[in-house]
């Protein structure tokens, strides 16, 4: 079902030059104000806001989208339910202008967005709901512009936060356990970001550190997410036998066995990874299981913020890199190609990835122009970042050995050392 696109809410995120995925934190973290517990909107709701096929919010998430917007939901662009809504006037930490800047300060010194008391007090249940909002935020700006040093600082910055407060103060066994869920899950965005940005020696220490964590908190949810990255990490690092293991590890945690989606993503990866030892037969196979998984996942259930990326979009986008590995061209040209056409607009990293290897798949069957066309696609800004420009130097390898003297070749090296 469709509708009429919601102008007013749009305005209002162009305006403040937020992404659906902040706002979605954000509307998370309020009713995590109103309720003592941590929203379960996903981006997905926004969207359908977005799109006028949802028109009226339901009370809960009215009253959250009136605190964060410091509107009503008639200037938003809602229809009302039976009621007039009051305008709500939110204190500044309610303000998402001065979330915003307070996230960037606190990111740019290296410090965390709270200071535990002095005191000794009981840790609750509000405590793990806001260091989940930092998450949250965390993850949101990483989906947008991918693995920066300063996101990994901030991530580990907040894990020793997390780890600090209970040192600090008092909690229940369940209370801590949350916590070092919490502060592993930082501590995995910490190694994300430096194996993202290809930091790799930097992302190696965070293994270790999270799954200590994860053990702590017996959280099988942060074990299957640090071992999934753990495959990539060894992947760049040139160990596809351990990229395999972590991968195979990965896919062993109980998590995939009760959850069809987490076993999709661990089957997408376990497929690239066997693709770089040359398992032709294993990766294909692998491919089509994941596949099949994933449309056997419901899609509507609330799963962590780290695990909102995986769509058909992202699937797709794994499948492109596995068919890459495997130098089968056509069938990575058709993957990307359709995770471009399915792709969040907020998630700029993704896009940039995919039309690097979108551009190595046309080079591949010999498309020159189409393929440095496809290259040229990558914003400047993100032709710097860690793994999309480790893509770009391969295709420039890649097409300068081709064809050296050609136009387009000529093209395209004006054209990198232009953003240089």
């Amino acid at each position: 079902m469709t509708g009429t696109r919601n102008e007013a809410f749009a305005a209002w995120l162009r305006d403040h030059r937020m992404t659906v995925g902040e706002l979605t934190s954000l509307v998370n973290s309020a009713i995590g104000d109103l309720t003592g517990r941590y929203g379960t909107v996903h981006d997905r709701h926004i969207f359908k806001l977005l799109s006028g096929e949802h028109r009226s919010p339901n009370g809960l998430l009215r009253e959250a989208l009136q605190r964060v917007t410091d509107r009503t939901a008639a200037e938003l662009g809602f229809v009302l339910r039976g009621r007039t809504d009051s305008r709500l006037s939110p204190t500044p930490e309610d303000d998402p202008v001065y979330r915003r800047a307070f996230l960037a300060a606190a990111t740019a010194a290296g410090a965390s967005l709270t200071a535990p008391s002095a005191a000794q007090r009981r840790l609750g249940s509000a405590d793990v709901d806001r260091m989940n909002a930092k998450l949250a935020a965390v993850v949101s700006m990483d989906n947008k512009y991918g693995g920066t040093e300063e996101l990994q600082q901030h991530a580990a910055a907040l894990a020793r936060e997390t780890v600090s407060l209970q040192n600090a103060h008092m909690a229940s066994s369940r209370i801590r356990s949350e916590l070092y869920g919490v502060a592993a899950a930082f501590t995995a965005s910490a190694m994300w970001a430096a194996i993202d940005g290809r930091r790799l020696a930097q992302a190696e220490p965070y293994l270790n550190q999270a799954v200590t964590l994860a053990g702590l908190a017996n959280n099988r949810h942060v074990l299957y997410r640090v071992w999934g990255h753990a495959g990539i990490m060894y992947r760049h690092l040139g160990r596809p036998a351990d990229a395999v293991a972590a991968g195979e590890a990965a896919r062993a945690t109980p998590i995939t066995r009760s959850d069809p989606l987490y076993a999709s993503l661990a089957l997408a990866r376990l497929a690239t990874f066997q693709a770089d030892m040359g398992d032709d037969r294993s990766a294909l196979r692998v491919i089509g299981m994941a596949q099949t998984s994933f449309d056997r996942a419901d899609h509507t259930k609330h799963r962590p913020p780290w695990m909102d990326f995986f769509d058909q979009a992202e699937l797709d986008s794994l499948a492109t890199f596995a068919y890459l590995r495997l130098g089968r061209w056509e069938r990575a040209e058709r993957h990307a190609h359709r995770c471009l056409a399915g792709l969040r607009p907020d998630l700029e990293r993704n896009r940039a990835l995919t039309y690097a290897n979108l551009a190595l798949a046309q080079l591949g069957q010999g498309d020159i122009e189409p393929a440095v066309a496809s290259a040229q696609t990558v914003p400047a800004k993100m032709a710097g970042h860690g793994r999309v420009h480790m893509l770009l130097n391969e295709f420039t390898s890649r097409l300068t050995a081709v064809a050296p003297r050609s136009s387009e070749t000529t093209a395209w090296l004006e054209h990198r050392r232009a953003a240089a």
